[in-house]
């Protein structure tokens, strides 16, 4: 039994609907989550903008997300929208501080696309790895449905890079304090500046 199924930022399409890779997630979170909250994660991307509603407003990810999952039958009582993330490392980060950690979430259950859960594992490994801890995570690999072979390869290449890239932070920084200072003051899409974006084929899959 899970306290909680995490559904990490995927993505969505032009006209604001959740891709085919993130409704395999939402549609397995709602196949294990028994009586559990499904938490999905993110208000976007940095690397591309954001789709706009009817009334140009923008269409949160983690928003498209619970309305997909409402209309699949999730109650709105059991849905915890995290809408501050714009990365892996922020889903895990803000999923913790925001939800888990105030309502005593500890038994988790990730689940995300196969071409994110190497790194998906390492980072929520790492964030909810520290003091005070005790929580129990598990993970759980889908299909990366509609993505094509391209857009796929681009992506596990910059999956590997990115979390190799991370590997040094991940050993210096050790403790939610440390973890708040560096997102907020050396990590780029938390400190007002726009990062580089994925360009080509990897792009696809956000």
């Amino acid at each position: 039994m899970f306290d909680a199924v995490l559904v990490p930022g995927g993505g969505l399409r032009p006209d604001g609907s959740v891709p085919p890779w993130v409704r395999r997630r939402l549609d397995r979170a709602i196949e294990v989550r028994a009586n559990a909250y499904v938490m999905p994660l993110s208000r976007g991307t940095v690397h591309k903008p954001p789709p706009l509603d009817d009334a140009g407003f923008p269409v949160g990810e983690a928003d498209a997300c619970a309305d997909y999952l409402r209309r699949r039958g999730v109650p709105d009582g059991r849905i915890l929208v995290e809408s501050f993330s714009v990365d892996t490392i922020g889903n895990a980060y803000f999923s913790r501080v925001v939800h888990a950690d105030p309502l005593g979430l500890r038994r988790l259950h990730v689940v995300t696309s196969r071409f994110h859960i190497e790194r998906t594992e390492a980072v929520f490994g790492w964030v909810y790895g520290m003091p005070p801890d005790g929580f129990r995570l598990s993970f759980e690999a889908v299909g990366d449905d509609g993505l094509d072979p391209a857009a796929l390869a681009a992506r596990a290449e910059k999956e590997r890079a990115a979390l190799a890239a991370l590997a040094p932070t991940m050993e210096r920084v050790r403790t939610l304090r440390a973890l708040h200072r560096w997102l907020f003051f050396e990590h780029e899409a938390y400190r007002g500046r726009r990062p580089a974006t994925a360009v080509g084929a990897a792009l696809a899959s956000y």
